[in-house]
């Protein structure tokens, strides 16, 4: 919940708006009172349980494989360092800073549920991280989606001791330390049990799930309407988008969609120019037109159930050993990733098959027997000029690698941590890939858009529909009309931007209204 563009964090569950806010915006989070009131009754417990000479896992013992040593009492800080220390270990290309926030943000939350046992002013620290708008350093590589993010988030536990790599406000990297002392954070010595309650979750793999259905959502209605301009630039028919042809199949996506790409096309000129039968004898349109509405309907209601999943997890309290509410502190799995890891590796098959329909349907724009009047190649002058066929070139590419990366993460265990982690989720793997196939996807669309409204130029003197003119019209403030040949990298950039922010949909909905 916001107060004044504040994030509310407490016991209840966080919102995908809040995540949002947090990751991409730069929202400041506060705890709630009831959740520095539940963190001190939990953290109570576990301090009983740390003055007792009986051994309880992570409080007063080492951890995974090494869990059957008793660590002394003088050792326990030491343990809490080494384990943050030890683990945060990873490598390669460093992380976005929206999905390490998000990372930062979820973790705060399962802190604040009270089943942790974290002291409070462990948890106000990361949430002082969070506002004064300082992001660890955390690399691709180290997470096997099981224990938790470990690796992620042990850079994240790192920074509130004082120590690794961050960026600042501005983006400037620089010592945990000096950042910390710039914004007057104290560092944390972190007691008993702190250091597992830091780094055991899901945070990574449940923010990079809510990135990409905030962003496949918007993708999918970009799909409806990159669709309904190919419909209506190849000279195709929306009579098999009727209502009362979606309802013989009520997959709800479905009709969705249909619905959509009905009201896209609606009073379009081109499409009325053919609705005579003697003026078009063609039976039925490609799949890649007629089943449009099938295909982008599946992939929302695999979103819809990603978003379930992503909703059960923001309900959830994550770590192990758990504090319960009778006081009870026992060891669980519910650090595994398979629920998260098997709807990203979905999702990455959703984007992959968007995107491959996508492609098809640019593909006959360039086709003279298949586009039905159109030049070769939408070139200026066919033999002279190559119009958009490098474009399509670079569609396939990508839906190539989109095939690749739709290849389960979550199949593919591999057993660590001296087989006492046997099994493990890959889950922040899947998440990786997934946010490369909703780039990919963004860039397949853009270019379908730009090649349908060439092709609606081309069309002219016919009319197109008022919102597909107005998709190409806020496409052609940096896209010029259809001419010889010129540098085509940076208009396809010019619509991958106006894809990623919304542009395409918000184009159709200023003729159309809200699309579903």
């Amino acid at each position: 919940m916001r107060d004044n563009g504040v994030v509310n964090v407490g016991p209840d569950p966080l919102t995908f708006d809040d995540v949002i806010q947090v990751a991409r915006h730069g929202a400041p989070v506060r705890l709630t009172d009831d959740a520095v009131a539940a963190m001190a009754a939990a953290r109570q417990r576990v301090d009983e349980l740390a003055e007792s000479p009986t051994p309880a896992y992570g409080i007063s013992t080492g951890f995974g494989a090494l869990a059957t040593r008793h660590i002394d009492p003088e050792l326990r800080a030491q343990l809490q360092r080494s384990l943050v220390r030890s683990h945060a270990a990873g490598s390669g290309p460093e992380v976005e800073t929206e999905v390490v926030r998000a990372l930062m943000l979820l973790r705060l939350h399962t802190l604040a549920t009270g089943h942790t046992g974290i002291r409070p002013v462990t948890a106000k620290t990361l949430a002082a991280l969070l506002s004064a708008g300082i992001t660890p350093v955390v690399h691709e590589y180290g997470s096997l989606g099981c224990s938790g993010d470990l690796a992620p988030l042990a850079h994240v536990a790192l920074t509130l001791m004082g120590e690794g790599v961050v960026r600042d406000a501005s983006g400037a990297v620089l010592p945990a330390a000096e950042a910390l002392k710039q914004a007057r954070i104290e560092p944390v010595e972190l007691a008993a049990k702190e250091g597992l309650a830091l780094i055991n979750g899901t945070d990574g793999m449940l923010g990079m799930l809510i990135l990409a259905i905030d962003d496949l959502t918007r993708l999918v209605r970009t799909a409806d309407v990159s669709a309904a301009m190919s419909v209506e630039a190849l000279l195709g028919t929306d009579r098999v988008f009727a209502p009362e042809l979606q309802a013989l199949r009520p997959h709800p996506g479905q009709a969705l969609s249909a619905a959509n790409m009905t009201s896209v096309l609606r009073d379009s000129g081109i499409m009325a120019s053919h609705r005579d039968p003697d003026a078009c004898t063609r039976v039925q349109d490609a799949y890649s037109l007629r089943c449009a509405p099938q295909v982008a309907g599946a992939a929302r209601d695999t979103i819809a159930h990603a978003a379930t999943v992503a909703e059960r997890e923001l309900a959830s309290a994550v770590d192990n050993p758990a504090v319960l509410a009778d006081g009870r502190v026992e060891s669980n799995g519910n650090f595994h990733g398979a629920p998260l890891a098997y709807v990203l590796d979905f999702l990455a098959v959703v984007a992959a098959d968007l995107a491959s329909m996508s492609e098809r349907r640019t593909d006959r724009f360039l086709d003279v027997a298949r586009n039905h009047g159109l030049p070769a190649f939408l070139a200026h002058d066919p033999g002279v000029d190559s119009g958009h066929m490098i474009a399509q070139y670079t569609q396939a590419a990508i839906v190539s690698e989109l095939k690749r990366l739709a290849v389960p993460a979550s199949v593919d265990s591999i057993p660590s941590s001296a087989m006492q982690e046997d099994h493990v989720s890959m889950g922040w793997s899947a998440a990786r890939k997934l946010r490369r196939s909703v780039d990919g996807l963004t860039r397949v669309l853009a270019v379908e858009v730009l090649t349908a409204a060439r092709a609606l130029d081309l069309r002219a003197p016919l009319e197109p529909a008022p919102a597909t003119a107005a998709v190409a019209g806020v496409l052609g403030e940096t896209v010029p009309a259809p001419g010889p040949d010129r540098f085509l990298a940076p208009e396809i950039d010019s619509a991958v931007r106006l894809v990623a922010e919304g542009g395409v949909v918000a184009a159709a909905e200023s003729v159309t209204g809200p699309l579903a």
